[in-house]
């Protein structure tokens, strides 16, 4: 199996800058598409971004030109680099990996690994 690992969330002020990070171990995952998601406290979890194995890139509309997607094959780490960041970016940030084959990037159920989270809380 693949195990995913978050680090780098903690507070940040509203501007301020912030990259998690996304360790996988178990497996190697440089053929596999990478995602990270979102949840805010009363809400469903949301997409943010996705890196396809070739290397294109999705975006949630309200990250676009502030977030960027990025991966590290040698080290086996996703990274996600959140510039300007707003007090509407605070949520657990989860990192996905998909091994289907579905195409739908910014769907749930399209991912079969998931970490265990680390919150991003944005102040003032």
């Amino acid at each position: 199996q693949v195990q995913l690992v978050e680090s780098g969330g903690g507070l940040v002020q509203a501007g301020g800058s912030l990259r998690l990070s996304c360790a996988a171990s178990g497996r190697t995952f440089s053929g596999y598409d990478m995602g990270w998601f979102r949840q805010a406290p009363g809400k469903e979890r949301e997409f943010v971004a996705a890196i396809a194995w070739n290397g294109n890139t999705y975006y949630l509309d309200s990250v676009k030109g502030r977030f960027t997607i990025s991966r590290d094959i040698a080290k086996n780490t996703v990274y996600l680099q959140m510039n300007s960041l707003k007090s509407e970016d605070t949520a657990v940030y989860y990192c996905a990996a998909k091994t289907s084959t579905s195409t739908y990037y910014s769907r749930i159920y399209s991912y079969n690994y998931w970490g265990q989270g680390t919150q991003v809380t944005i102040s003032s």
